[in-house]
């Protein structure tokens, strides 16, 4: 109860800045003067800060423990948060998105690593979709609720508002987070790259990777940066509309993560659920692509199965914690959740930059973005097909 005290509220942030982009795209690319490519880098910055932190964050968790880890990084966040309702231009945005991204870095990994090293193995998988659930929250507050909120006090007057939220879950997590004792290793101390080196032999890590880096990262992007602006352009909704069908994506989201950890928890059958999980995340992009520009509820309710179906993050994570060794639980934790931030910073910013080629061709934004969505269906098939390949769990000695 002292992780999801100390933590959760912080990690509710994480989500919301991730996300919240999509809603407020509109006022924010008028303001700063950009267009799609570059927005697109906007929301990769944050995910790019995020991903390079995650090396030094694993070594931290591991060498000196989550509470000052946790500490200096939020104090960054902080400044990045507001930094970015204050920028004057793109760059300064930019960089408060980044500084914001590596303030976050520590939160969902330390939570992680106390659920490792302070409960039962078979508690992982649940402890860690009810974290990710909650923690979900924050995928709701970025959307019907800052669409209303920047409406009423602008875009910057409601970003402000969340910085001083950042300071405050900054100050709570510094106060309440504690570190456990260290895991005892029979051999010398492994550093950061020795640590790394040791992850990156495990065979089965490479058969999960491709997944790991193509399933969160393109949900993350079809919520957190176009599900507004599909809706505004294929359907003509306004920012409020918008803003309500990125809230019943990111509850979906939430159901999703609740019941893969109930069935996880219950059955213990981390592979299975994913693989599934990620069919189904495929079929509803394919049928998104094809009958996308047709009724609007149809759009929105498969935008939700979307969520709902893709959002096998936390199982996914159980399942390669699984072939970790003790000592470097940190280490390979952060690894893994590098490739998930990784793949959302490249999903971002390519979408970005194919949208905006698509729309300087001549093409339709119902087109452009069918386009796209059938991409991002291929790129789940792949993967999911080489993680068919991944054993279940590690062989017996």
């Amino acid at each position: 109860m002292i992780v999801f005290i100390a933590l959760l509220p912080a990690y509710v942030l994480s989500i919301f800045y991730r996300s919240f982009l999509s809603v407020i795209a509109g006022p924010v690319m008028a303001d700063l003067g950009i267009g799609p490519a570059t927005f697109g880098l906007l929301g990769a910055a944050w995910f790019i800060a995020f991903a390079l932190a995650q090396f030094p964050i694993g070594w931290a968790l591991d060498r000196i423990g989550p509470r000052r880890t946790v500490a200096v990084a939020m104090v960054v966040g902080s400044v990045g948060a507001f930094l970015f309702a204050q920028a004057g231009g793109p760059i300064s945005a930019g960089i408060g998105m980044a500084l914001i991204g590596f303030g976050c870095s520590p939160v969902f990994m330390s939570a992680l690593f106390l659920f490792a090293r302070c409960a039962a193995p078979g508690r992982f998988g649940f402890l860690t979709s009810l974290f990710i659930g909650l923690g979900s929250l924050g995928n709701v507050a970025g959307a019907a609720p800052l669409a209303i909120a920047a409406q009423h006090y602008g875009w910057r007057g409601a970003m402000m508002a969340m910085a001083v939220c950042f300071l405050a879950a900054t100050v709570l997590a510094v106060a309440l987070v504690r570190d456990p004792p260290r895991a005892a290793h029979p051999g010398p101390e492994e550093g950061l790259l020795q640590g790394l080196a040791s992850i990156l032999t495990l065979r089965p890590f490479w058969l999960l990777a491709p997944l790991i880096l193509c399933g969160y990262g393109i949900i993350a992007t079809a919520r957190g940066l176009w599900i507004a602006p599909f809706m505004m352009q294929v359907h003509g909704y306004d920012a409020i509309g918008a803003g309500h069908a990125a809230t019943i994506m990111a509850v979906a989201m939430i159901v999703g993560a609740f019941v893969y950890g109930w069935i996880e928890n219950r059955t213990g059958r981390a592979k299975s659920i994913v693989f599934w999980g990620t069919l189904a995340t495929v079929a509803s992009f394919a049928l998104l692509a094809l009958t996308g520009q047709g009724a609007p509820f149809l759009a929105v309710a498969l935008f939700s199965l979307i969520g709902a179906a893709g959002f096998t993050y936390a199982i996914l994570m159980a399942h390669a914690r699984r072939f970790f060794p003790e000592h470097l639980i940190g280490r390979g934790m952060t690894c893994a959740n590098f490739l998930f931030i990784a793949g959302a910073a490249a999903a971002q910013s390519l979408s970005g930059w194919f949208i905006a080629t698509q729309r300087a061709a001549g093409l339709e934004p119902a087109e452009t973005f069918a386009r796209l969505h059938w991409a991002f269906a291929a790129a789940l098939l792949i993967s999911a097909a080489v993680y068919a390949l991944a054993p279940a769990r590690p062989k017996k000695p």
